[in-house]
């Protein structure tokens, strides 16, 4: 896939390949055929999925959650009323909501769901839309409570969300922002460049992001704003409308628990056998859903026949867990392995846009969508994507590397580069007298042992202490040299901080926020311009999961 650029800046689009079960799955490896409903390359794969549906989806289910699904413009809102009648098609993703949108791979996976739906949307002669599920169930504080961003200077920084430390663990849409609020959106305002488009993010970030909004909304509200116009569908999994339509799923789940875990175990155990590593632990003694109440969210366990709270360990009944799904199906969530089907079991999806840990449980559950009636959408990898402005460009071409060499850690590359910087007179002379060392105490040692052979230690040692004090003088004069060269590492440990922070992949870490206060509101557009959908036809044996009877 080619880069583009726009402006000053630069964007590389690839595929993933941080795994080997994505790396054989981006390969086509026949190993892998029996995890997934088809191959996201494959036209026929999406045709088979679009008649499916097709069968099965009713539009009553559909009319009753289109309150849940927000289009972020007026030719989404038009294909959503197509779709809901029946005659269209969805590309989903979603993440946790993360503090001001979270990591850069958050806006790679909903341009890239937008991408697959644009280009299905030609291959079936339907309506698709890509709809973004905002993970508003979700508990886990630490993984939201903070992002990364580049200041003015190029540095990195973590703004951070403070609350109590003895908050309860609820979900992100009970959780109240809280004052603290202010705070990180001031070290926001501070962190951005001044430019012609800072004051729209800001002002973007605290229209989202009041002291009174839950975190997920905040999430929802910026999402909404950084898409604005977009053919875009977003939507809450807190949502009311969403809990009463997933209300037989949770039913289900919770009759069938040890049936579900014991299928789950199987196919995990295939998948292991097969080579791959299993993304997520199988929990035998546990639902695939959690409880929430005033102590935050927990798990479900199977206990002496009965149910038990894994945190709190309080315990009910069957009839006592079923009456109160039936009456509150708001209190209760899908796990991990659970969210991706009660997806399909709500919605006309086509496919899944996931990262590399995705990818992974996705070749987990294939079978546990088949345990609730329904088959799972296909698998497309969201594109990995790097951002490469041009003053981080200049340094790269400046000291001859490219956006791979950051794959390295930082030291590595610095002392690389002092070495070699070192005059030639010093590098060759510190070899003459390592390779004159070596030699004269081989002599020594041959001579020597014959006298005594006990002289050998003792001159090994000494030969190495010789050879460790060259070793010192050359880092000695490297340590002057980087000194003379803290410009230049500067300008390096900037660009490892653009490219490659906390030794990461950029996406991973790095807030979308100070790009579009560089470059403004269209980058969005250009980026997903920048990525290409390719389809083709795929070697058989990619036509489904496989369960065993």
């Amino acid at each position: 896939m080619s880069a583009t650029t726009t402006t000053s800046l630069e964007i590389l689009p690839a595929t993933l390949d941080s795994s080997a079960l994505v790396r054989d799955y981006m390969a086509r490896k026949a190993e892998l055929a029996p995890f997934f409903a088809g191959h996201h390359t494959d036209p026929e794969a999406y045709r088979r999925k679009a008649h499916s549906i097709a069968q099965r989806l009713g539009q009553e289910r559909l009319g009753r959650l289109a309150s849940a699904m927000r289009p972020l413009s007026g030719q989404a809102a038009a294909k959503l009323d197509r779709i809901v009648a029946g005659d269209g098609f969805l590309v989903t993703t979603g993440q946790q909501a993360g503090l001001f949108g979270g990591p850069l791979y958050t806006i790679h996976k909903t341009l890239s769901a937008m991408r697959l739906a644009q280009t299905l949307e030609g291959l079936l002669d339907r309506p698709v839309l890509a709809l973004f599920w905002v993970a508003a169930d979700d508990h886990d504080w630490a993984e939201v409570d903070h992002t990364w961003m580049l200041d003015r200077s190029g540095a990195l920084q973590r703004i951070t969300l403070d609350q109590p430390a003895d908050t309860p663990p609820h979900s992100m849409a009970d959780r109240v922002l809280g004052t603290g609020v202010e705070q990180a959106i001031n070290a926001l305002a501070a962190a951005l460049p001044e430019t012609e488009f800072s004051a729209w993010v800001i002002e973007a970030a605290r229209h989202a992001y009041r002291p009174d909004a839950s975190v997920a909304r905040a999430f929802e509200d910026l999402m909404a704003m950084l898409f604005r116009d977009q053919d875009l569908l977003l939507m809450s999994g807190a949502h009311p409308a969403v809990k009463e339509a997933a209300l037989p799923t949770f039913l289900r789940e919770i009759r069938h628990s040890d049936a579900h875990a014991a299928l789950l175990e199987r196919h995990t155990a295939k998948l292991e056998k097969a080579g791959y590593r299993a993304q997520v632990p199988i929990s035998g003694d546990a639902a695939n859903l959690f409880l929430h109440d005033a102590h935050g969210r927990e798990r479900l366990v199977r206990e002496d026949g009965a149910w038990r709270l894994r945190r709190t360990r309080r315990h009910m009944s069957d009839a006592e867990l079923e009456a109160m799904v039936q009456s509150t199906p708001a209190r209760f969530s899908a796990n991990v392995l659970l969210r991706p089907v009660l997806e399909s079991t709500l919605l006309p999806t086509l496919a899944y846009v996931g990262g590399p840990s995705e990818v992974g449980y996705f070749a987990q559950i294939g079978c546990l969508f088949r345990a609730h009636g329904e088959e799972p959408p296909l698998v497309f990898p969201r594109f990995r994507i790097t951002l490469v402005e041009g003053r981080v460009r200049r340094v790269l071409e400046k000291f001859g590397l490219d956006v791979a060499s950051f794959e390295r850690p930082l030291h590595e590359i610095t002392a690389s580069m002092v070495r070699d910087d070192l005059p030639p007179e010093i590098t060759g002379a510190a070899e003459v007298i390592r390779k004159t060392l070596r030699t004269g105490y081989d002599q020594m040692s041959r001579a020597a042992v014959e006298i005594d052979p006990t002289l050998e230690g003792w001159l090994s040692k000494q030969r190495n202490a010789a050879l460790n004090s060259v070793e010192d003088a050359e880092r000695k004069v490297a340590a002057h040299l980087r000194k003379r060269k803290e410009t230049e590492l500067a300008q390096l440990e900037r660009a490892a901080a653009a490219l490659s922070p906390e030794g990461v992949p950029q996406e991973r870490v790095l807030n979308v926020l100070p790009f579009l206060a560089r470059y403004g509101p269209d980058l969005l557009r250009d980026v997903k311009a920048a990525l290409q959908v390719e389809l083709g036809p795929v070697a058989p044996g990619w036509d489904g999961v496989q369960c065993d009877n």
